[in-house]
């Protein structure tokens, strides 16, 4: 007894531990795709034919009263039945359409297990005819084949999805004798399980004391059976069920921003490229094209980081900020930012040194002609005298 009181940890993990009657919830994956360079602004009414509704989160607690989320336009296509990894399961498909030429479709799987570790197999989700990775992208590749009137310079190839794993858990956990766990307790006990799940390493005991606490480090709780544990390709999300929506829709947004910096990462990479070999090469394509394509890219791109940054706004101290906040570390996107910043800086920079190159060609044409003018006043003045 002694021995216990001096480790209030082994206590805590006496009590916990091994103590839940059951985890139930849903595995949700979050796919998100650079379809084009932007959409049109115009509603889109049917989509592979189901209606298109404008998304919506209720307002809690745990955010602002007047919400300034950004409402997409979304159509939620009819379930189907696959043969999962512990049986059938039921698949819900969600899609969402964003102005700047983006898609994300998020598929909810539920589940029952006695154990975290069970989880693991949700992770890469197979099917008993093939992977969920695969059906999703076919459907994306579906959802931009109808959408292409409303898309303006389509990509011709998706580039690979960003894809983000979230297993949500319906709390309040009970211990088989009906009691309430409190969910950081539960964490504390269960942090290397919780780990495992979200680093998808099957094997527990194999994962060291650092990586789990590193995994499990950027976690968040505003209730006392509320949790949202972050990583990098995953998350764990214990929370009342009517709640998920909310919390699930900033992890879909800051996937998606990921997404598109990563296309607007390419896509500067690609203009650098030319520009450099456009700056190299003797002689150099007409200037003028070079000048042009390089100010309409400063432009579009300066035009829709703005939109990428008005769709996920999230500010102040309440709790979705917060956990916008530590996603987003997660994710890494102030240095994604910070990459293209420096990428647009280095464009126009270019862009400057031909504008002051074709300004000194137009300068020393303009310098010749009043010379050449010269000469010929002189020429016609000596003529003139000479007759």
């Amino acid at each position: 007894m002694v021995s216990l009181a001096q480790h209030p940890e082994q206590l805590l993990r006496a009590a916990v531990s091994g103590s839940v009657k059951r985890y139930a919830g849903k595995a949700v994956y979050l796919y998100a795709f650079d379809v084009a360079y932007e959409m049109a602004r115009l509603p889109v009414k049917e989509l592979l034919g189901h209606s298109v509704a404008q998304f919506s989160v209720d307002a809690s607690k745990r955010s602002p009263k007047q919400l300034f989320f950004y409402r997409p336009q979304m159509v939620r296509l009819p379930p189907l039945e696959r043969i999962g990894p512990r049986g059938p399961v039921r698949l819900e498909r969600v899609i969402k359409l964003l102005p700047v030429g983006a898609v994300s479709i998020t598929v909810s799987v539920p589940f029952e297990v006695t154990q975290i570790e069970d989880l693991v197999a949700y992770h890469d989700l197979q099917f008993s005819n093939g992977a969920l990775h695969h059906e999703v992208r076919h459907l994306a590749e579906e959802v931009c084949r109808e959408l292409a009137p409303y898309l303006v310079r389509p990509i011709v190839h998706l580039a690979e999805e960003e894809a983000y794993t979230v297993f949500c858990i319906e709390s309040p956990l009970l211990t088989r004798e009906g009691t309430a766990l409190s969910a950081e307790d539960w964490l504390k006990v269960h942090r290397r399980e919780v780990a495992s799940l979200l680093t998808q390493e099957p094997d527990i005991d194999h994962l060291s004391k650092q990586e789990a606490e590193e995994s499990t480090g950027r976690y968040l709780s505003y209730y006392e059976h509320d949790l949202v544990v972050m990583d990098w390709d995953a998350a764990l999300i214990m929370d009342d069920p009517q709640h998920f929506d909310e919390t699930l829709y900033v992890m879909e947004l800051a996937n998606l921003q990921l997404a598109e910096l990563e296309a607007y990462d390419r896509i500067l990479d690609e203009a650098l490229e030319r520009s450099y070999r456009d700056l190299g090469e003797r002689p150099l394509r007409r200037r003028g094209d070079v000048l042009r394509e390089l100010r309409e890219i400063r432009v579009d791109l300066a035009r829709l980081s703005d939109e990428l940054s008005n769709i996920t706004k999230f500010f102040g101290d309440w709790h979705l900020a917060r956990i916008y906040e530590n996603i987003s570390a997660r994710f890494h996107l102030a240095d994604w930012h910070r990459t293209i910043d420096e990428k647009l800086k280095t464009l126009d920079n270019l862009y400057q040194l031909l504008q002051h190159d074709q300004t000194n060609r137009w300068m020393l044409i303009l310098e010749a002609t009043i010379v050449l003018l010269f000469v010929i006043d002189l020429v016609l003045l000596f003529v003139g005298l000479k007759g």
